[in-house]
């Protein structure tokens, strides 16, 4: 994550500390940690029209600045061009093979293809844990163990906490909440030792050299 995206993302649980939405990620991203045993075992996919590249990115880096290997994620993807690289050449095929110890996250911000929806629910009975980050794909959410529904761009949008005000509602966007996920995912620690988000963005301003990023072959 860049400096500049993890200042972005102090400011908005800032706005949002008086909502939902802080603890609603952090329980979202505990699952997916929990769920994933092995590096490479959390499978992210998105439409075909939209792969989740951004949020892959952050994910490697909050597994590279954290140690914890089970947050390098596997982007599955649709049609990846003859020549890309191993990495970036995973398919939905993959998501046939997914076990028990694995996650697919699911992030669709439009509804999710018949295809992948087979493929979750097969992934699923195989002993997969499914998630999703959708924006109300009912077929979606009915395949997922959990969901994390963000809210539509319309002001006043309820959620439990009460009703998000219109500025908020331009802040809260599909693309924010997947910051709010990576950065929640990479704090969560079982021992007290680590160190927090603060923590972590002071010493992120204090590198020279930036984070490395998943290359976009495209």
């Amino acid at each position: 994550m860049s400096t500049m995206d993890a200042s972005r993302v102090l400011l908005l649980r800032e706005l949002l500390a008086t909502t939902s939405w802080v603890e609603r990620t952090r329980g979202f991203a505990r699952t997916m940690r929990s769920s994933t045993d092995d590096p490479g075992g959390l499978l992210l996919v998105g439409t075909p029209d939209d792969e989740p590249w951004h949020l892959a990115a952050h994910l490697d880096d909050e597994s590279r600045l954290t140690g914890v290997g089970q947050l390098k994620p596997t982007l599955v993807r649709y049609q990846p061009p003859a020549d890309a690289p191993p990495h970036l050449s995973v398919t939905l095929q993959r998501l046939e093979v997914a076990r028990r110890g694995e996650t697919v996250l699911v992030v669709a911000e439009e509804l999710a293809p018949e295809a992948l929806l087979q493929r979750a629910w097969d992934a699923r009975k195989t002993g997969a844990t499914i998630l999703a980050l959708d924006t109300g794909d009912q077929e979606l959410e009915s395949v997922a163990h959990e969901s994390l529904v963000v809210p539509g761009s319309a002001p006043a949008e309820a959620d439990s906490s009460g009703l998000i005000t219109p500025e908020l509602s331009d802040i809260l966007t599909f693309d924010s909440v997947q910051h709010l996920v990576s950065v929640a995912a990479g704090e969560i620690s079982e021992t007290p030792a680590r160190h927090g988000f603060r923590d972590r963005l002071a010493r992120m301003l204090d590198t020279v050299s930036g984070p490395r990023h998943l290359d976009h072959d495209e």
